[in-house]
């Protein structure tokens, strides 16, 4: 594990969170930083008071949610935020994208009171989406502006050189120093790119990843609505094992701002598990069935079901429709992830 400056922040007593479902994972206690403030109420505790959204409907913490303006993470935002570069036009006709990727120590609210020391690509967790069509010309301009020597390992097909691997080509980028990935977007699918920096689990863990989607040169089938959602959890007192789990990194969110979709309409998920301290992760949702495409590799579905399973770096695209409006709930098919924070709601809109 790290040491000194680089180790993890620690969690304060869970007796501040009352979340009202138990779980397995034994209550630490540490020395992180309480955020909470606001006017106490009968039975609520103070470092939940004003920090999020009230919903004493679901199982979370007592004062629901962080708002994202407080947390520094929205990830209803982050559900349909594509990100497809700077374009031009090189000497071959082909398209060129290019980004400007920075990575930087930055607190998050992750719940309330629970300030979690993150390490992030752009100043957000999960770092941007990058999309990029078939084909595409990918130019990555990354500067570690962090305390820690970072790297970027994308997923996909190039040359050992842009790997972000330690001890190849450019290898570790240290602290005040910048390097360009560059290579093309092949092959097609829901990939991922994460901090390949020693120790692995930590650089990760602390939020260094991010979805990367490569669309087929002739594309997919037009779909209705396009999100992202990254699976991932927050090992908050520097041990082995995760206290939150999330999806598009803030527990509970979509508990109380659920995805908004409409009835019958074509919904297509990329699901990435970028989880660390846990062997698998899950996503389950109530009421309907889906197509899954693992990897997203391919334009034909592997099954239809309602529940799969991931392991780290793991990643498929989910599609359906769903034919009844209201409420239904997705989770990770493992109750103590899900109470813990990785659970949210559907809302389905009539047509």
């Amino acid at each position: 594990m790290l040491s000194g400056a680089a180790a993890l922040a620690a969690v304060p007593a869970f007796s501040a969170l009352q979340a009202s479902a138990s779980s397995g994972h034994d209550q630490h206690s540490g020395n992180g930083t309480a955020t909470g403030s606001g006017t106490s109420r009968a039975g609520d505790p103070p470092s939940a008071v004003g920090t999020g959204v009230s919903h004493a409907g679901h199982a979370g913490f007592a004062g629901g949610s962080v708002l994202p303006e407080r947390a520094g993470i929205d990830p209803t935002a982050i559900l349909r935020d594509f990100d497809r570069g700077k374009t031009s036009t090189l000497p071959d006709g082909r398209t060129l994208r290019e980004w400007d990727i920075v990575a930087v120590d930055k607190d998050f609210e992750i719940a309330p009171g629970v300030t979690f020391a993150g390490w992030s690509y752009n100043g957000r967790i999960p770092g941007p989406t990058l999309w990029a069509r078939e084909g595409d010309a990918l130019r990555i301009n990354f500067t570690n502006a962090g305390a820690h020597p970072h790297t970027m390992h994308f997923h996909g097909i190039h040359r050992a050189e842009m790997d972000g691997t330690p001890g190849i080509g450019a290898g570790s980028i240290a602290p005040g120093q910048s390097f360009t990935y560059e290579f093309d977007a092949t092959p097609f699918g829901t990939h991922l790119y994460h901090c390949h920096q020693s120790p692995l689990a930590p650089h990760i863990a602390k939020g260094l990843y991010g979805g990367f989607i490569i669309e087929p040169k002739e594309g997919r089938p037009k779909a209705d609505d396009e999100m992202v959602m990254v699976m991932n959890g927050y090992n908050t007192d520097g041990g082995d094992d995760n206290e939150f789990y999330s999806v598009n990194g803030l527990p509970f969110h979509f508990m109380d701002f659920p995805v908004q979709v409409k009835q019958n309409a074509l919904v297509r998920i990329h699901l990435i598990n970028v989880l660390e301290y846990d062997p698998i992760n899950s996503f389950h949702v109530h009421g309907n069935f889906f197509h899954y495409y693992p990897t997203g590799t391919m334009l034909t579905p592997s099954e239809y079901t309602d529940t799969i399973s991931q392991v780290q770096g793991q990643r498929g695209i989910v599609e359906l429709r769903f034919p009844y409006p209201g409420k239904y709930m997705f989770h990770a098919h493992k109750t103590e992830f899900a109470e813990l924070g990785w659970m949210g709601f559907f809302e389905v809109g009539a047509s």
